[in-house]
């Protein structure tokens, strides 16, 4: 797979929706997550990262101008142990609430599909990460419509075994903005991932749409101890 250059693949699309990162630092010690969220419409927009427990939640920044919550305001980011659960959505909490009664990340996934948006019917799209004694490995799935058509969901999920050093992989709902909006096609793009945590927060956060983007969540976790840091910035502040 090709290496393609994660600087480029943002600033190249005006509107990739919401997307997920993960991976693990050049020097090996750290796993990589960053997750971010865009918007189009003032209801998307109205939207901060805060801190809520060991994760982070969706919440609105002006709560006057709430309209619709049931897509936009959920926990992205929730810890089970030495796992870390990342989605665009509420399934954040299926997948917490699947393993934690020892359902494997695949099988919690299989109580849920895309989203109600229709025509959007917008990808579900989830990563989890787990660090143990010194191993990390994670997966990444979709759950996306057949093509726009809300009768069949297709599920996908991705598992990568003791990732290489430098490496991540980049996943996102839309391929391109457009009416209907196209959900993401093939498999998670394979970018790399830098050192220092600060430095790959302002790549992304640089490169997402200025007019789109909305929030950015980015956590690097030490592999042997389960320690992190991490890096929240709103548009909205």
């Amino acid at each position: 797979m090709t290496l393609l250059s994660l600087e480029q693949e943002l600033r190249s699309n005006s509107y990739p929706g919401r997307g997920i990162i993960i991976g693990r630092t050049p020097d090996g010690a750290r796993a990589v997550t960053a997750y971010f969220i865009m918007g189009r419409s003032q209801n998307s927009r109205n939207r901060i990262f805060v801190e809520d427990g060991n994760g982070i939640r969706t919440q609105a920044y002006d709560p006057s101008k709430l309209e619709d919550p049931s897509l936009i305001i959920y926990a992205p980011v929730r810890v089970l142990g030495n796992k870390t659960i990342v989605t665009n959505g509420d399934q954040t909490d299926t997948i917490y609430e699947g393993m934690d009664h020892q359902m494997t990340f695949e099988q919690s996934l299989r109580r849920r599909e895309f989203e109600p948006d229709a025509p959007n019917y917008t990808p579900r799209i989830s990563g989890i990460l787990h660090t143990e004694s010194g191993h990390y490995n994670y997966a990444m799935s979709i759950l996306k419509s057949n093509c726009g058509n809300p009768d069949s969901c297709h599920r996908y999920t991705f598992a990568y075994e003791n990732p290489r050093p430098g490496e991540g992989h980049f996943i996102h709902t839309y391929m391109q903005d457009g009416d209907p909006l196209p959900s993401f096609e093939g498999e998670p793009k394979l970018i790399s991932v830098p050192d220092d945590m600060d430095a790959f927060a302002d790549l992304l956060w640089t490169n997402l749409n200025e007019e789109n983007k909305v929030s950015l969540f980015v956590r690097y976790i030490d592999i042997a101890t389960g320690t992190w840091k991490s890096r929240i910035i709103n548009k909205n502040q």
